[in-house]
């Protein structure tokens, strides 16, 4: 069963930048899809990144082309969000999510299979 834990999340000023992670275990991340998504107090949760198997393909929400940046290193089983020009609406709880697939990527959070419990990312003076 694979297992996603998030870590990277914290406080920063807006402007700032942060780097969060998502490792995996107990099987290989390099046959799955990638998404990064996130959830505020009192909004629905959405996608901010996405990436594919092989790193061919990566996606972003509107909200934050531009800013971010996903990456992977399937030989440490881990995906990466850089975040950078964080503004205060950036802040939300973030969550990484595998969907076993070996080409494209998907929005589409029921066609994840597995996800981290999340880590909270705070953007305040």
């Amino acid at each position: 069963q694979l297992q996603l834990v998030e870590s990277g999340g914290g406080l920063v000023q807006p402007g700032g930048s942060l780097r969060l992670s998502c490792a995996a275990s107990g099987g290989t991340l390099d046959s799955h899809a990638v998404g990064w998504f996130r959830q505020a107090p009192g909004k629905e949760r959405e996608g901010v990144s996405v990436i594919s198997s092989s790193s061919r393909i990566t996606n972003y929400a509107d909200s934050v082309k531009g800013r971010f940046t996903i990456s992977r290193d399937n030989a440490k089983n881990t995906v990466y969000l850089q975040m950078d020009s964080l503004k205060p609406e950036d802040t939300a709880v973030y969550y990484c999510a595998a969907d076993l697939r070996m080409y494209g990527t998907s929005w589409a959070m029921d066609e994840y299979d597995y996800w981290g419990q999340g880590t909270q990312v705070t953007v305040s003076s």
